[in-house]
């Protein structure tokens, strides 16, 4: 996972304390990681904990309307895994991913990934020219499976805005196709370009093309709109 340093201001106020021998009153101490961050309008979100959301916009680009309002917030997280509830505004089912730390979607609620499915992560560390390859398998509920594969490359670093705000970002672009197992005539190929921002720990925009059987079958673009931290 890329962790990115924050602004730390100690050496200055602590080589003065110990000159004096008079500890700095509390309200002078100097800010937090975390504070800093908040103060320039980013809450540094470089280590996952349960309560962290992120919000998210849906256009359907070929409608031009939006589509779908979407939160997701982190669950549970071990040395192993991260488990996320994801809600969307207006319907009455919640959905439950469960990611590797990179996040690598291993399993959701009505399919499971084998190793995972690729298409989601990344890998550390994060530099222009990066390139990865990814294969897998999902198997859904009902027993029905797909193969998996595709390329991620790491395009560019840009600064983004967003309605949550202006953030530093590696654009990553994927490409990935999937085929049905038991009907190999059923294939998806999908483009996708995915801004992802170290800061926060999440793609703070996301556009994907799906083409089946060479037909276009959608073109969304997802945005953050909101996220933070359990206080």
């Amino acid at each position: 996972m890329l962790r990115c340093a924050v602004l730390v201001l100690v050496s200055l106020v602590a080589g003065s304390a110990r000159a004096q021998q008079t500890p700095p009153p509390a309200e002078a101490a100097s800010p937090s990681p975390s504070a800093a961050a908040k103060s320039n309008g980013i809450i540094s979100m470089e280590e996952p904990q349960p309560g962290d959301y992120w919000n998210y916009e849906k256009r359907d680009e070929i409608t031009g309307k939006i589509a779908e309002d979407r939160e997701i917030v982190v669950t549970e997280v071990t040395p192993e895994n991260i488990s996320v509830r994801v809600k969307i505004v207006g319907a009455s089912d919640e959905l439950s991913n469960v990611f590797d730390h990179s996040w690598n979607l291993l399993s959701s609620t009505n399919w499971r990934y084998s190793p995972y499915q690729g298409s989601t992560g990344i890998q550390a560390p994060l530099v222009v020219g990066k390139i990865w390859v990814f294969q897998s398998s999902s198997v859904s509920a009902n027993g029905v499976t797909w193969k998996e594969s595709g390329t991620s490359k790491v395009v560019a670093q840009e600064t983004l805005s967003t309605k949550a705000g202006t953030f530093e970002t590696f654009k990553i672009e994927i490409n990935f196709s999937s085929q049905n197992v038991k009907d190999p005539t059923r294939k998806n190929e999908t483009a996708l370009q995915s801004w992802y921002a170290p800061m926060v720990d999440h793609w703070v925009k996301r556009t994907m093309i799906v083409k089946s059987d060479n037909h276009l079958r959608s073109n969304d673009t997802w945005e953050l709109v909101d996220y933070g931290r359990k206080q």
